[in-house]
């Protein structure tokens, strides 16, 4: 009885997995890359269902968005009037010919635009910082286990947010009249209370005149050097009394709406986190600054974020209670752009004023996402990217990357 034939020998060349290989490189042709079979089927329609499905809101976003923003990027561009399309043929391109003025040109426009540019600094130097702290204090207070009646609380601290600005600003403007609640809570403790909204005086002028320095008679070094139309003595004034009337209104009505996002961000810090750090001996203050403050960078970062461009756009408060006024102490990029455009009728230069704006908002932005950017990470994708490029040049991995 004969054996059954066992078929040729297999080495470690041959078999299953060798077939396989073979297939796959021969498929790959000469290069060695693989071709991508078609896609056919439920799968291949996917791509096509997914567009379909956004299309409503591309075409919102087209319409809406986009087409307005090409549109008074345009106007900025050009010298339309106001009346017709702008672009009809009797529309002319302009080039920078708005901006100029803004900018290079040393004149009243140049000078309303940097004062408004200089109350506008004040304003997000002031309202970022205090409406981040009080929202993060009212949401670790909120968030305390021992504290009865959150959700009383929660929506007191919130319902300013929720509630129109406009109404808000108009029984601020009673709050803050010379003879209002403020003025007479003042007079109280013996301090005469100003004209809120009718003193143009920079609060760090109050100061350095409380401090024994006549602000009447300025040093000459400061008074005589100009940067932008405005001296450096109007510069460093601070802001107005009004402006500050405005700040204490907008930190109190927008840290509600910043304490939701601080309150979840703090309910999703896992518990044994807090009580390890608890076991460990630390104090409250080691607790927050070593433990919970790391872990809300992300939430952090979005409001400082928001916070940085709300306030450069500022403007319903500055229309309802100011107009600008007292001496354009109170004027703002964005309600100069609406006066020069729609109070004036220079809307090339109204758009040019919103466009820098937009740029001025966007550097900012990113500067801050550098100075919050997480280090050790940022060394993780760069020691990532060396590698990879290594490997592309056929280097090799490089050593001491990380």
């Amino acid at each position: 009885m004969s054996e059954p034939n066992p078929g040729p020998a297999q080495g470690p060349g041959s078999g299953p997995a060798s077939v396989r290989t073979t297939a796959v490189a021969e498929a790959g042709g000469g290069g060695g890359r693989r071709t991508r079979a078609p896609r056919g089927g439920i799968r291949g329609r996917e791509g096509l269902a997914g567009w379909l499905f956004v299309s409503p809101v591309l075409v919102v976003l087209g319409l809406f968005l986009v087409v307005p923003i090409v549109m008074a990027l345009w106007v900025s561009l050009s010298d339309w009037n106001g009346q017709g399309s702008p672009f009809s043929s009797g529309v002319d391109f302009v080039g920078g010919q708005n901006y100029a003025p803004l900018v290079t040109e040393s004149g009243l426009a140049q000078s309303d635009f940097m004062m408004s540019l200089r109350n506008n600094a004040y304003y997000v130097l002031f309202v970022v910082p205090l409406q981040t702290a009080l929202a993060l204090g009212l949401a670790l207070l909120v968030n305390g286990r021992r504290l009865k009646g959150k959700g009383f609380f929660r929506t007191a601290y919130y319902f300013p947010s929720v509630t129109s600005s406009v109404a808000i600003s108009v029984v601020f403007l009673f709050i803050f009249s010379s003879s209002g609640v403020v003025n007479s809570l003042l007079a109280k403790i013996g301090v005469d209370g100003p004209a809120w909204f009718a003193d143009p005086r920079g609060i760090i002028h109050l100061a350095l005149g409380a401090l024994g320095v006549n602000t009447d008679a300025p040093p000459a070094a400061l008074a005589d050097a100009t940067v932008g139309g405005l001296s450096l003595w109007d510069w460093i004034s601070g802001p107005s009394v009004a402006m500050t009337a405005i700040i204490i209104l907008v930190v109190w009505t927008t840290g509600g709406t910043f304490m939701l996002m601080f309150l979840a961000a703090l309910q999703d810090i896992p518990l044994e986190v807090e009580e390890a750090a608890e076991i460990d001996g630390t104090g409250r203050w080691q607790r927050f600054r070593h433990v919970t403050l790391p872990m809300l960078k992300p939430t952090l970062f979005l409001v400082l974020t928001l916070g940085l461009i709300g306030t450069w756009q500022v403007f319903d408060q500055i229309y309802v209670m100011t107009r600008g006024e007292p001496g354009k102490t109170t004027m703002t990029p964005a309600f100069l752009s609406y006066q020069s455009s729609f109070i004036d009728n220079e809307w090339g230069q109204g758009s040019a004023i919103a466009f820098i704006l937009f740029a001025i908002i966007v550097a900012l932005t990113l500067l801050q996402r550098f100075v919050l950017r997480d280090k050790d990470e940022a060394r993780a994708k760069a020691a990532t990217r060396r590698a990879a490029k290594a490997a592309r040049s056929g280097s090799g991995p490089t050593t001491g990357a990380i």
